[in-house]
């Protein structure tokens, strides 16, 4: 029914709901991001603690090896030593076999301690006091030495004895050394083969995981050792083309976190080199067993942090429900307010304050403003002889009719009072006004009969019009159109004056 409601605070009322929204957006924004920040620290933390740990395991094994190709060194610098001794050809067999091989019985998982000639023919054996007769001028120690005078100790790759003893059948390395004479010439070399159990053996000592691996490498990629075997026994194998070996021989020494190529197990490599020595300590850890602590905090803290932000988001949409309640119930009291409730148009109090603005907007833009005040005739008899009931009903049908005449959002129909009735039409002269009047009072007039009703429906209409040319007050403006009003009921009602 009313054309022209009071100005909205749609945009206002949301406000504190947006706000709210934002504020709940954030604070689950900044909760996740801190909760992220901690797990990719405690995960670091985790990484750096299997680091110290696998780097502790390394350095247990260095100084182990170390300390065993210490004492096959010293085994082979005392054969060489003793076999230049001048001396030891006048004493018998046995003691110059005690002589030349009394520093090896400290080697541990030795096997043969032998001296070869330049030719490679065995001159002395740890085992026999007379050597059996045999030729290693093929095997790769002994080319070593024999094309290389600045060869220090040279460790070979691994390799299976030729002999048919006991420990024919398991997996070798040896360590030797060139012997020289006075003047350089190579006068053949000293041999000490260790097994590979030693490795085993050490290996078993250390505690690493089911899914964690050690190995050995040399500089050449071979695999010395390894607990437990990725791909069988692998023993002799080179990997020296698989990308995590090709990045710690290059590298030495040092971390990263990679794919194994062997097994696609994700694993976290620390690997270290044995002093001065051709090979190469690996500690391989299960990323599995390294995070499983922290998957499952993680797991937890995750859990618990979705938790949290679902609650915080589903209060939020609560006090979002409960603002949209409340700010509807704003609106509709406001409207009430508003509203005349039995009519269903504007009050009086909506049509002084639109008035005003109207008012103040018409003297700033220099557009006419025109005011209707539209009475309904013989009301009073009307409502004696038909009862409040149908009086309020007429009352309703005049203000739909007014309410339909009156189409555009800045005008304003309202109850003035009783049965009396006014119309904002901002932006209008006196003939657009005027035109309106009488749409309105022509629709009244033919508006169906109360029962028992002997006339129709009527309604006198007074205009009055502002525009610049005029120089009257808003009280002015109202008064002028009240008192055309009276002038139109004066003259017989049902008709429209202008002021």
């Amino acid at each position: 029914m009313t054309v022209r409601r009071t100005p909205k605070r749609s945009g206002s009322a949301a406000r504190p709901e947006i706000l709210v929204i934002l504020g709940s957006s954030l604070t689950v924004i900044a909760i996740i991001c801190i909760v992220t920040f901690l797990l990719i620290r405690e995960h670091a933390n985790a990484q750096q603690a299997a680091t110290r740990s696998a780097t502790t395991i390394a350095q247990l094994i260095d100084a182990d090896v170390l300390r065993t190709v210490e004492l096959y060194d010293m085994t082979l610098q005392g054969l060489i030593a003793a076999a230049q001794r001048d001396d030891l050809k006048q004493v018998s067999a046995q003691i110059r076999h005690l002589v030349l091989f009394d520093r090896s019985t400290t080697a541990r998982y030795k096997s043969d301690v032998l001296l070869l000639d330049k030719q490679g023919d065995v001159l002395a054996d740890s085992s026999l006091i007379d050597p059996k007769p045999g030729n290693f001028a093929d095997r790769e120690y002994f080319l070593a030495h024999a094309f290389n005078r600045d060869m220090g100790m040279f460790i070979s790759r691994p390799f299976k004895a030729r002999c048919d003893c006991d420990d024919s059948n398991e997996w070798q390395i040896s360590f030797s050394r060139r012997v020289s004479s006075a003047s350089g010439e190579f006068l053949g070399v000293a041999v000490a083969s260790m097994r590979l159990a030693y490795f085993d053996q050490l290996f078993n000592s250390l505690d690493i995981g089911t899914d964690s691996t050690l190995a050995i490498i040399n500089d050449d990629g071979v695999l010395l050792a390894q607990k437990p075997f990725l791909e069988g026994n692998s023993i002799g194998k080179s990997f020296a083309g698989r990308p995590n070996v090709v990045r710690m021989l290059r590298e030495g020494s040092g971390s990263f976190d990679s794919v194994s190529s062997v097994d696609r197990q994700q694993r976290l490599y620390t690997f270290s080199r044995v002093g001065n020595l051709p090979l190469t300590v690996v500690v391989a850890l299960s990323s599995d067993e390294v995070f499983a602590a922290w998957r499952r905090t993680a797991l937890v803290i995750s859990g618990a942090t979705g938790v949290l932000c679902l609650a915080l988001l589903w209060l939020t949409w609560l006090l979002c429900r409960e603002l949209r309640l409340r700010n509807s119930a704003e609106k509709e009291l406001e409207q009430l307010a508003a509203t005349d409730a039995l009519t269903g148009v504007a009050n009086r109090r909506t049509l002084d304050q639109t008035l005003r603005h109207e008012w103040f907007r018409a003297q700033r833009s220099g557009q006419p403003l025109s005011v209707l005040m539209i009475d309904a005739d013989h009301f009073k008899a009307f409502n004696d002889r038909h009862g409040h009931p149908a009086g309020d009903e007429a009352l309703r049908a005049l203000a739909e009719v007014i309410g339909t005449n009156v189409h555009r959002p800045t005008d304003l129909v309202a109850r003035y009072g009783g049965e009396e009735f006014s119309v904002i039409l901002a932006e209008t002269d006196n003939d657009g006004a005027r035109q309106i009047a009488e749409r309105i009072r022509e629709q009244v007039e033919q508006l169906p009969l109360e029962a028992g009703g002997e006339q129709p429906m009527t309604v006198s209409i007074g205009i009055s019009t502002w525009t610049t040319a005029t120089d009257i007050s808003l009280e002015q403006l109202l008064f002028a159109a009240d008192k055309a009003l009276y002038q139109a009921k004066e003259g017989g009602r049902n008709r429209v004056v202008s002021a």
